[in-house]
């Protein structure tokens, strides 16, 4: 389990030397992993494309192409994030009946456990873990909000002129 979070945590890594918010995700089934990736929002210019929301398409192909119902295997993954899914994943993984989600730090903004208990929409729901290296993710993302977003849009807020 520590094994399948350290990788998550080097894939948050790269997120950060690529500018992106430093999440990553593994997708496990027993002791092989089957996906993983990083967040990828600011490159691709797509707000969906978080790590999770990454290694769900990647099954999704891998099941079409060779011809596997991806109902029944998704029911049998394990999902390693670094930092706990927003809604958007959060409801994404319980839609799908991942088996369960073990994440690092909590995600007090945008969390689908902390903010909006997403399980609370659906009939069956995962097993929920946090606090796996918790520190080390939170370490990462404390990093990335240190400096400005250079991909991040212009504010549209107007600033009051002085009279």
């Amino acid at each position: 389990m520590v094994d399948f979070m350290k990788r998550a945590l080097e894939l948050a890594s790269e997120a950060l030397d690529a500018q992106e918010v430093p999440v990553g995700c593994v997708f496990t089934i027993g002791n092989t992993i089957v996906a993983e990736s990083r967040n990828c929002v600011n490159v691709t210019r797509n707000p969906t494309r978080h790590a999770e929301i990454n290694c769900i398409d990647f099954i999704l192909e891998h099941c079409k192409a060779n011809n596997i119902d991806y109902n029944t295997y998704f029911t049998n993954i394990s999902v390693y994030v670094t930092v706990e899914p927003c809604i958007m994943c959060a409801a994404a993984l319980q839609n799908l009946k991942v088996k369960e989600v073990v994440y690092g730090c909590a995600n007090d903004r945008f969390g689908g456990k902390t903010v909006l208990d997403v399980s609370e929409f659906y009939v069956q729901y995962y097993e929920l873990r946090g606090n796996l290296l918790a520190a080390e993710a939170m370490a990462l993302l404390k990093q990335f909000y240190k400096g400005t977003n250079p991909n991040a849009p212009e504010s549209k807020v107007r600033k009051k002129k002085d009279n």
